[in-house]
């Protein structure tokens, strides 16, 4: 059922000095961007090895935890997964939809609030060629 995790996102309060830390500093490669719909940026993803990233969020200020703040899980099969979880009794909080990179995913929430978000790699998306 899950492959691995993808990756684990994080508010940033600065970009730069983000961006500084985990590839100067630790190493990792800047892999691509997303704006959001208004064309502003949105999320960094920086490589940390083949399929396996960290999602820098922009407009961080050190606040309440939201969807975010994550940890996504890959799975072979998008909908497959998602029924095994709603068999268990586990509720979808956001349905299988296709995200702006592509990819599809479903989210749900662990019984201490954390979000978990759950990922169909498309061949096509920049996860993949990157």
């Amino acid at each position: 059922m899950i492959k691995g995790i993808n990756h684990k996102g994080f508010h940033v309060v600065d970009m730069e000095r983000s961006l500084d830390f985990y590839c100067n500093k630790l190493g990792f490669k800047k892999a691509f961007e997303l704006n959001d719909p208004n064309g502003e940026p949105w999320i960094v993803y920086v490589k940390v090895a083949d399929g396996c990233f960290i999602e820098l969020f922009y407009g961080g200020t050190g606040g309440a935890r939201d969807r975010a703040e994550h940890i996504c899980f890959e799975v072979d099969n998008i909908q497959e997964t998602a029924d095994q979880l709603k068999k268990k009794g586990v509720p979808l909080e956001v349905e299988i939809s296709q995200g702006m990179a592509l990819n599809y995913q479903f989210w749900i929430v662990d019984p201490d609030g954390n979000w978990l978000e759950f990922m169909e790699m498309n061949p096509e998306s920049p996860h993949m060629r990157s």
